[in-house]
Formats: structure tokens, sequence, C-alpha cells
């Protein structure tokens, strides 16, 4: 460790990493951001590799992939690590956001740190969304024209935006290259604000389930922590094995094995697992521009948790009500998830603005007036005594 101290980076990444005193209650569930910071440089060193053999042009993009699945030497591998490793960032970025909505960790005095993860799960399913074009199968090209059609819902001007993101009048050769060239420059810029990140939460050190300040109970990050986060991290690398070597296309959709063809649209055009319950909240309200206000909103709400859980109490453990409300908030995620891989016809239509309703109503209504009754009853039950 004498080592780590002797120079000035050194000194920072043995403060942030190694030296971090911790609280000495928290559990498995305050793993999942070393288990993000996993997944990160897995998809910056294998997209990376990615990189040299792909070719951004609509007449070479599909065969270049094919290209790198059978005749690179373990391109295949570097392939399905990369496409499922992206599905688990999703998987523990969910997880992640669970916790900290569990734990009330968006709460005074980590809102920055809260304000920062809402950002990067933005910028994540940007990048997302532009490297689903980059196969140029079927439902690459049918899904990049569908979600950069949104820009039309903007006044005025929309169109022309839309042209101005194609490059042309349809996805073509320009498209693709912006986005290979954006998909391989964003992921430094997430990278840049996970570190930000986790200087912020440096500043004021993780919370702990009890929601109490533990300062004078507190561990170094090593050996105690981080051989904590090496046991997620290694049981995270044989699920991903499993799944890689023996199950590859689980989590893929098969009409991205089909060239693109601008002449034949796909019977069902939906966007990867991960963004379903979003695609849901876009086509649950008929108005287009108001569809799309409402899907970038059922983030950026994420946002105002800070301001309307009024709630003395921090963390949903030690309240009933509020823990109810989160369990119910999980299911309708998941019925907007189900809802959005399903046709918008009847009766998925009418569930959907049901659970998008929901959605919102749990941050701006239901979680605001628990917090009011539960301060009432503190209050009533202070003058009480």
């Amino acid at each position: 460790m004498r080592l780590l101290k002797s120079q000035v980076l050194l000194r920072l990444v043995n403060s942030y990493v190694v030296d971090s005193p911790q609280p000495a209650n928290i559990s498995y569930l305050w793993n999942f951001g070393s288990l993000l910071a996993t997944c990160l440089v897995i998809q910056i060193l294998t997209g990376a590799f990615l990189a040299m053999h792909y070719c951004p042009n609509v007449e070479l993009a599909f065969n270049s992939v094919e290209h790198i699945m059978r005749d690179v030497n373990n391109g295949w591998l570097i392939r399905y690590t990369h496409a499922n490793v992206a599905s688990f960032f999703f998987i523990f970025v969910y997880a992640h956001v669970a916790r900290g909505l569990y734990y009330s960790s968006y709460q005074s005095p980590r809102v920055l740190v809260w304000s920062i993860g809402v950002i990067i799960l933005i910028l994540m399913m940007a990048i997302n969304r532009i490297q689903y074009v980059l196969p140029y199968g079927q439902m690459s090209l049918w899904g990049a024209t569908v979600i950069t059609n949104l820009l039309s819902a903007i006044p005025v001007f929309g169109q022309d935006i839309v042209e101005l993101v194609w490059g042309g009048f349809s996805v073509n050769n320009a498209t693709l290259n912006r986005f290979f060239s954006l998909h391989y420059l964003l992921p430094f810029v997430l990278a840049a604000l996970a570190v930000s990140h986790l200087i912020m939460l440096h500043v004021h050190g993780s919370g702990n389930p009890n929601g109490v300040n533990s300062n004078g109970d507190r561990f170094a990050m090593h050996p105690y922590f981080m051989f904590k986060d090496l046991v997620t991290i290694f049981a995270f690398f044989l699920v991903l094995s499993l799944i890689v070597f023996f199950y590859p296309n689980l989590l893929g959709h098969s009409d991205n094995y089909i060239p693109a063809d601008p002449m034949v649209t796909p019977p069902s055009i939906v966007p990867e697992w991960y963004l379903l319950p979003f695609y849901a909240i876009l086509r649950s309200i008929p108005n287009k521009l108001l569809g799309v206000i409402a899907m970038f909103g059922s983030l950026l709400i994420l946002l105002v948790l800070p301001l309307t859980d009024i709630s003395r109490i921090r963390g949903y453990q030690f309240r009933p009500a509020m823990k109810v409300a989160f369990w119910f908030f999980v299911v309708n995620f998941i019925i907007l998830m189900w809802i959005g891989s399903q046709h918008p016809d009847s009766p998925y239509l009418e569930i959907g603005q049901g659970a998008t309703a929901l959605y919102f109503a749990w941050f701006l209504a239901i979680v605001p007036f628990i917090g009011l009754v539960e301060n009432t009853m503190l209050d009533l039950d202070s003058r009480a005594n």
C-alpha cells in the first residue's frame, strides 16, 4: 500500500477505492456499483476490438458483423460478450436504481450523486439506441427508423431535424457512419460521468440500510468490501459465461439475423427488452408529441424525487405504506415492459395507459401523499408524548 501513497494520482485511487470508509452494515445490494463498473470496462474493451473489424457502410455492415463471427479469431466470443453484457448492464442499473429508491439514496446530502446517476441512465439508453442500427439487420434498420422519426414530433422543425440526423431522406450510409462514430465516443463520456458519480459519492460516503448516520462505524473498502464485491463479480462472470457459451441469442431478436431490407417491414418493430417500459409509455399516449414528452419525462421524473419525497424518515424499510407502494411500482414497471412487447391493440393499449398513469402518479402523488401522512402522524405522536 506504500506504493499507492507515493504518487498524486495513485493517492487519489487509494483514497477513492482502497481506503474509502464504508458503513459496516451495507448489504450485497450495494454491490451493483462495482458490477456496473465491470460492465463498462468490458463494453469499452470489447467495443474497441469489434470496431477494428466493423465497416460502417450499408453495403458492408451486415457482412462485416458476420465476418467477425465467422473469420476473426474468437470474434464470436467478443461479439456475443459485447451484446449480452449490454443486457446485464441494464439489469444491474435497474437494480441499482431500485436499491436507491428503496433506501432513499436520492435524499440530501446525496442529491447530486442521484442526479448524475439519472444522467448516466439516460446516456446509456442513448448509446444503446445508437448501437441498435450498427449490425444493420431488419430490426436494426426499422428500429432506427422508428426512433429517429420521434424527432419529427417537434413542432415546425421536426422533419428537418430528422433529415439532418439521417443525412438524407431515410436511414442510409451517412446515418450509419454518424451512429458508429457516436457509439464509439459516447462510452468514454459515460466513463467520465461514472468517475464524477464516484467522486460525488466519496464526498459524503455511501448510505446504509438503516438510513442513519454511521460515521462512527465504518471500515475501509479494502479488504472487507472489495472481497465482497469480488463475490458478485465472479458470480456475474459465471452467469455471463453460461449465456455466452450456451444461450448467446437468449436476449436478442431473431429478425436482426436478416439483412436490412428497406422494402420489407417486419410484422412487429420493438426495441430491446430493457427499453420496452418506455416504449410502452410512448405508445400509450395517442398524441405523438405528448408521447415523446412522456417517454423522456418518465426518465427525467427521477430527478424530482428529492423534492416530492417529503418524509422525515429515510428509506422505505421502516415505512410500511411506502414499502407496499414501492412493490406496486416494481410490478407496474414489469407490466409496462410486458405491454411494450405486445401489439398496440385492445386490451393492451388500455392496460398500458393505466400503467403509464400509475407510473407518473407514483412520483407526483403517491410518494408525497404518503410522506405527508407519515409526517403528520409523527407530529401527532410527538405532541401526545
